[in-house]
């Protein structure tokens, strides 16, 4: 809790006690824990199928967190977030059937947190 009193997100929390220089796994651990703590449903590396019109199978992805059945969470630990991660998280909204997904990324000095909506 900060002195305001507002509680601040498992991500910044996790972000400042670790800092950069992990593993991707070390930080989906880290957030999932710190989330179910906080009393929220989360998944881990949640299986999605690409399908084609048809229904036929094009290929798998596994997305890093489901949050509340709802939400996408697809963490990094990269210098910056590219456009290359925002198609592949926009390719799990696509997937999945869900509206929202953050990308996280906890390999830059300061924590990236993007917000897509599909």
């Amino acid at each position: 809790m900060d002195p305001t009193g507002l509680r601040k997100s498992p991500a910044f929390e996790l972000h400042a006690y670790l800092r950069p220089g992990h593993l991707e796994k070390v930080y989906e651990n880290g957030l999932s824990y710190r989330s179910r703590k906080a009393g929220m449903t989360v998944e881990q590396q949640c299986p999605l199928q690409v399908r084609d019109e048809d229904g036929t199978v094009l290929g798998d992805y596994f997305a890093g967190l489901f949050v509340e059945s709802d939400l996408i969470i697809e963490l990094k630990a990269c210098k910056t977030l590219t456009n290359d991660h925002i198609a592949q998280v926009l390719g799990y909204l696509r997937a999945s059937g869900k509206r929202h997904a953050l990308p996280i990324n906890f390999g830059a000095p300061k924590l990236e947190i993007g917000k897509l909506i599909l």
